[in-house]
């Protein structure tokens, strides 16, 4: 298992990228919430979608999350 985040800042399409804790894409500690632990990015787009409705993988580190 792999801890996740998610950035907290939307990117210009509305979206909060979810990230490993090892993407060279990962936010700022300041920019970034932690989801906790997840088997795959779909547990932790989830748990994103929680706070951010429009919450999508990371294209680099959680392609199979990523919608576009």
């Amino acid at each position: 298992m792999e801890e996740d985040y998610v950035n907290r800042q939307a990117q210009a399409n509305g979206d909060h990228e979810v990230h490993h804790e090892d993407c060279s894409f990962l936010p700022s500690l300041s920019n970034r919430k932690n989801l906790g632990s997840h088997y795959s990015c779909h547990g932790a787009v989830k748990e994103a979608k929680k706070t951010y409705t429009k919450a999508n993988g990371c294209y680099y580190c959680c392609r199979e999350c990523h919608t576009g």
